[in-house]
């Protein structure tokens, strides 16, 4: 795997907290750099520990999937990405009155762990790759991080306008990596 493709699958992990972030800065009326900061730094935080985790968890079985591992990859970022397109797709308007302060610790500790599940699955993706683990955490971690202060700005100056489904971008993107790594595979 490529630093390239390290890359784009970093982007399509962190549209669901782009997604997250820009429904939150619908929300609020000015950006609060420290707070939005704090937001991203968790986000980045759990997006990159769980692909770690992911990785270290099925290390155990590594040579028993080597065979099919592109398929495995295949499939879980077909899966994760279909799922974000159709989450992409069903989402709603964020309802800004439910939550006054979406920047209270127990809240952003809840939306960065269900965020980053997704991120634990891939961590599987990983396994034929060892040498190239701690490359795709920190670029899955900072990218998260960038993409979430992106989209706390992008959702104050200009989230009710413009109706933005990111999350469906970012399940295509996933997918097209999947497609990717099999193809690699099968041709060589």
């Amino acid at each position: 795997m490529d630093i390239l493709s390290i890359i784009i699958i970093s982007i399509g992990l962190a549209m669901d907290c782009f997604a997250v972030a820009i429904s939150k800065g619908i929300c609020i009326k000015k950006f609060p750099f420290w707070l939005t900061f704090r937001m991203a730094f968790m986000f980045g935080l759990f997006q990159a520990v769980m692909p770690l985790i992911g990785y270290a968890a099925s290390i155990g079985f590594a040579k028993q999937i080597i065979s099919i591992d592109h398929w495995l990859a295949f499939t879980l970022l077909s899966l994760i990405g279909g799922k974000m397109v159709i989450e992409g797709i069903k989402s709603q308007d964020p309802d800004c009155s439910i939550e006054k302060n979406p920047f209270k610790w127990i809240n952003l500790f809840s939306l960065a762990f269900a965020t980053s599940i997704d991120a634990f699955a891939t961590g599987i993706v990983f396994i034929p790759y060892p040498s190239i683990i701690w490359k795709a955490v920190i670029l899955i971690g900072l990218t998260s991080l960038v993409f979430t202060f992106l989209g706390i700005y992008i959702g104050i100056h200009f989230g009710r306008r413009f109706h933005l489904k990111v999350e469906v971008i970012g399940g295509i993107i996933l997918i097209g990596i999947g497609i990717k790594i099999l193809i690699e595979h099968l041709l060589s």
